[in-house]
């Protein structure tokens, strides 16, 4: 089974990651971020087009995310998902005619993306 990448950058693993190999995506963690923008940019070509998406949990300043933001290169067209401390999210994905939209989640719309894509335990969602 050829699984897409998840990269989580996180300062702890507080969440119950679905990190088996039935999972539907591959989790990486790491503490990253530099990584993360040179890949989100297109630098590292071979990495980017196996990343389905980019998770930042709580290890950035709402200044950084935008600077993330600001330099993804227009052929990544995976969902970048910035977790603040109050489990409040931003979420940036591909609109339907192109380009990105921002969206603002609550603490349950970030459990319920994370579980709905087997990123987490389904019980993360019912136990909010």
């Amino acid at each position: 089974m050829n699984r897409r990448i998840t990269l989580i950058n996180t300062r702890d693993r507080s969440r119950d990651w679905a990190v088996s190999e039935n999972a539907p995506s591959r989790i990486v963690f790491g503490s990253f971020f530099k990584v993360i923008r040179h890949t989100l940019k297109g630098e590292l070509r071979e990495l980017g087009e196996d990343i389905e998406r980019v998770i930042i949990d709580r290890t950035a300043t709402p200044a950084e995310f935008l600077e993330l933001l600001a330099n993804v290169a227009e052929n990544f067209a995976g969902d970048l998902i910035f977790i603040r401390e109050a489990e409040t999210s931003y979420m940036s994905a591909v609109a339907r005619g192109g380009g990105r939209v921002l969206y603002s989640m609550r603490a349950e719309d970030v459990r319920f993306y994370l579980a709905t894509h087997g990123l987490t335990a389904t019980t993360s969602v019912a136990a909010a």
